[in-house]
C-alpha cells in the first residue's frame, strides 16, 4: 500500500510484481463511483467491493490493483479483505 494525502494504491501481487487487474474508486460520504481500468476473467466483483470500502473509509480515492495466478475461493477473499482494512485503520 502506498498511502497518499487524498487517497491509497493499493497493490497486491502472487509470484512476480505485476500490475494486475486495476479498479479505480472515489468515495465521499456514503457514495462511490468506481471503474475497472484493467479487467479480469474473474474477481472483478470482489476488486470493486475492496476498492469501494477503502475509498468510502478513507472519504478519499482509492487504486486497487491484484494480480494472482488463480481464481480466488471465498475464504481468500474474507482474508484479504480483513487485512486490507485492518492496514487502512492503522
Amino acid at each position: 500500500m502506498v498511502p497518499f494525502d487524498n487517497g491509497n494504491f493499493i497493490s497486491i501481487t502472487e509470484g512476480k510484481e505485476k500490475i494486475g487487474t486495476l479498479v479505480v474508486s472515489i468515495g465521499s460520504v456514503g457514495r462511490t463511483s468506481t471503474a475497472t481500468v484493467i479487467p479480469s476473467k474473474s474477481d472483478t466483483i470482489f476488486l470493486k467491493m475492496v476498492s469501494e470500502r477503502v475509498a468510502l473509509t478513507i472519504n478519499g480515492i482509492c487504486i486497487f490493483s491484484l494480480n494472482i495466478q488463480k481464481e480466488l475461493e471465498l475464504e481468500s477473499m474474507k482474508v484479504l479483505m480483513d487485512e486490507v482494512m485492518e492496514i487502512i485503520k492503522q
